[in-house]
C-alpha cells in the first residue's frame, strides 16, 4: 500500500554530515555550553552578549554549510511524490530550503530575528548584538528567533493536524529525547500511520517505531527515497 501523505521529522543527525554539530552526542554542543547559559529566556535576560555570541557562531556555520544527499533526497521526494510530503524539522538551519525543499521549523530559524518587545519577526543579520533595534518598534530587544528551553515550539496545532492525517511517519536523525517531538511517533501511530525510524543508532523512542533503517543519513535516506519513488512508478 502506498502512503498518500508522508510526514517526516528531521533532527540534528541529518545535518551532521553537512558539518553542523549535534547537541547530545559526545562532543556535541551541550558538552561545550550549558543550556542554562545560552538557550533559555533567563540566559538572554542575564547575558545577552553571550547568547548572541553563541548564535552568531552557529549562524555563520549554517551560512557556510551545504545540503548533503539526505536533504536533496527529501526535496526530491517532496517534488515527485504523488501525494503530500510534509517535513517538520527540529533544526534551525536552512539546509532543507537550500536543497530545494520546504520545512516547518518547529524550533525557529537562525536566519530570523524576533523582537522580544513587540513580537515582530525579520531577517537576521549575520551578526546580531543587544544594541540592534527592532525594525517595527525600535526597541533594542531583538533576539534570535529560536525556541528556547521552556518555550512552546512553533506551529504545534498545524503539526498535530499533519500527524493525525498522515499514512506514514518517518523520523530521521533524531535523538528521541526532546519533547514534544519525541512524542510524534506515538501520535501518528495512534492515528493509524505506519512509522519508520532512520538513524545512526537506536534512539530513546526506537521501540515505538514499526520499522528501522540504520546508517548514515546521506546513504540511508536517498536509498529509502529511491525505493519509495520506484514503488510508486511501478504502480502507475
Amino acid at each position: 500500500m502506498v502512503a498518500s501523505k508522508i510526514v517526516i521529522l528531521t533532527g540534528a543527525g541529518i545535518s551532521a554530515e553537512s558539518g553542523l554539530g549535534t547537541f547530545r552526542d559526545n562532543g556535541g554542543l551541550w558538552d561545550r555550553h550549558r543550556i542554562e547559559d545560552v538557550a533559555t529566556p533567563e540566559a538572554f535576560a542575564r547575558d545577552p552578549d553571550l547568547v548572541h555570541s553563541f548564535y552568531n557562531t552557529r549562524r555563520a556555520q549554517a551560512a557556510q554549510a551545504e545540503p548533503n544527499p539526505a536533504h536533496f533526497a527529501l526535496a526530491w521526494l517532496q517534488a515527485d511524490w504523488p501525494g503530500e510530503v510534509v517535513i517538520v524539522t527540529q533544526n534551525v538551519d536552512w539546509l532543507h530550503e537550500k536543497a530545494g525543499g520546504t520545512a516547518i521549523h518547529m524550533h525557529g530559524e537562525l536566519s530570523r530575528a524576533l523582537c522580544a518587545n513587540c513580537g515582530h519577526r525579520s531577517p537576521a543579520p549575520l551578526v546580531m548584538t543587544p544594541a540592534d533595534p527592532c525594525r517595527a518598534c525600535g526597541a533594542r530587544a531583538t533576539r534570535p528567533d529560536i525556541v528556547w528551553f521552556g518555550e512552546i515550539p512553533y506551529r504545534m496545532e498545524e503539526i498535530a493536524d499533519h500527524l493525525h492525517s498522515c499514512d506514514l511517519f518517518v523520523a530521521i536523525g533524531t535523538s528521541g529525547q526532546v519533547y514534544p517531538a519525541a512524542g510524534f511517533v506515538t501520535e501518528a501511530a495512534y492515528a493509524g500511520a505506519r512509522t519508520l525510524e532512520i538513524n545512526m543508532t537506536d534512539s530513546e523512542t526506537s521501540a515505538a517505531f514499526d520499522d528501522h533503517r540504520v546508517g548514515l543519513a546521506s546513504q540511508t535516506v536517498p536509498a529509502w527515497v529511491t525505493a519509495q519513488l520506484d514503488g510508486v512508478r511501478q504502480l502507475l
